[in-house]
């Protein structure tokens, strides 16, 4: 049996992590409360155990008496001097018993109660030793997919990635490394479960503070940030030091530093922007390079109306609508995208007024040229009366324009 016993206490100590001492008292304790139950029932033990070689030694702890009532806790003041010289009525002596004899049963319900211990002790020191590590990211290799979550190998324990924080379009298979963020320690029945997410934009933030000196400093803060796994994230940032430019700072030189985030996360495209407190601002920076043409805040419902040319449009929507989201979550306003309509942006309407305003025509006139294909000065060029009066303009009329125009 101490071979037995040391080799666990070796396995528990090499490849667990649990104390040697934490251990012993376990299995001790399982020990005594087995033998309790067994064919010992009633008896006080003391069990000891050698650290060293595992061996396990077992004493039943007696009371001396001169007139036995229980066998199993008295002994007789003569037999309890052939084993203590000296000994007298009212002490307690200890009796080395065999191991093997605390029972069949005993030993069963004593490895039970010790792999049920072990599993506590596990728990105990997986919550111990990752505690200290939520918000931060660790490395680990994927043991397998069930359902629709990822357990992950972290070395010291399993954790595991649910499907909520997993990135659309991320495949892993079993034996890949992979890199999360520790998101949190869950309480379960079964005891703590580790959860790692690589969807959470404190993965991406985690990141920019690894790769990004000066955000670690505290030179350089993220502001605001907003995400769409696997797709977009945007940022806003500034900085502590007017010789610093924070957009600089986080992309590196040649954009050696935002091109390492984008490998680890796998293409996803990362817009960063200089914050302004003002949202008027906020929004002309984040939708660069679309150029708002009017913007319009409602203060109390925390709103704003942004009109952008036609040509802007699409880049100030994005695709499936993900820059306007992105930019709404990142200055903290509901966005309201419309298209800029101005008067001159009627193409006719805007001729005619030229006309009018550069000849003075009576608009109805000016109309008349512009339906006909003269919808500038410019176009009058080579135009004769004779050939307004073919489409349709009287002779006065027809000289009439003809002698505003070469006037």
């Amino acid at each position: 049996m101490s071979s037995e016993i040391l080799s666990v206490l070796e396995y528990m100590e090499k490849e667990k992590g649990i104390p040697r001492a934490d251990m012993i008292a376990t299995i001790v304790n399982a020990l005594k409360t087995a033998a309790l139950k067994g064919i010992n029932s009633g008896q006080e033990l003391k069990i000891d155990i050698n650290p060293k070689n595992g061996q396990l030694h077992a004493w039943a702890v007696l009371k001396v008496v001169d007139s036995i009532g229980n066998p199993k806790t008295d002994i007789h003041v003569e037999k309890a001097q052939a084993l203590k010289p000296g000994a007298v009525v009212g002490d307690v002596i200890e009796r080395e018993v065999d191991p093997s004899s605390l029972g069949r049963i005993a030993a069963q319900t004593a490895r039970q109660a010790v792999m049920q211990r072990l599993r506590q002790f596990e728990k105990d020191r997986i919550f111990d030793d990752f505690k200290d590590q939520i918000g931060n990211i660790v490395t680990g290799t994927v043991r397998r997919r069930e359902r629709n979550d990822i357990y992950i190998d972290l070395g010291k324990a399993e954790a595991v990635m649910p499907g909520k924080e997993q990135v659309p379009g991320e495949e892993y298979q079993a034996g890949d490394r992979i890199r999360c963020i520790l998101l949190e320690i869950e309480s379960t029945p079964r005891g703590p479960e580790i959860i790692l997410s690589r969807a959470s934009p404190r993965f991406v933030r985690r990141l920019f503070e690894l790769e990004v000196t000066e955000i670690a400093d505290g030179t350089v803060k993220i502001e605001a940030f907003a995400r769409e796994p696997g797709y977009r994230t945007k940022i806003a940032v500034t900085s502590a030091d007017s010789k610093v430019d924070p957009v600089g700072a986080c992309v590196g030189a040649r954009g050696a530093r935002v091109k390492t985030i984008v490998r680890e996360l796998n293409g996803e495209k990362i817009d960063i922007v200089k914050y302004y407190a003002d949202p008027r601002e906020m929004i002309i920076e984040a939708f660069k390079p679309a150029v708002p043409r009017e913007i319009i805040i409602d203060e109390k419902s925390h709103r704003v109306l942004l009109k952008v040319a036609t040509e802007d449009l699409a880049i100030a929507i994005g695709r499936k609508g993900q820059n306007a989201r992105l930019t709404s979550r990142l200055i903290g306003w509901r966005l309201d995208i419309e298209e800029f309509r101005a008067a001159g942006d009627n193409p006719r309407e805007t001729a005619v007024n030229m006309l009018v305003k550069t000849f003075e025509f009576d608009p109805a006139i000016a109309g008349r040229l512009v339906d006909m294909g003269i919808n500038s000065p410019a176009a009058f060029e080579g135009v004769a009366a004779e050939d307004l009066v073919g489409a349709g303009f009287t002779e006065e009329e027809a000289q009439g324009v003809i002698a505003r125009v070469s006037s």
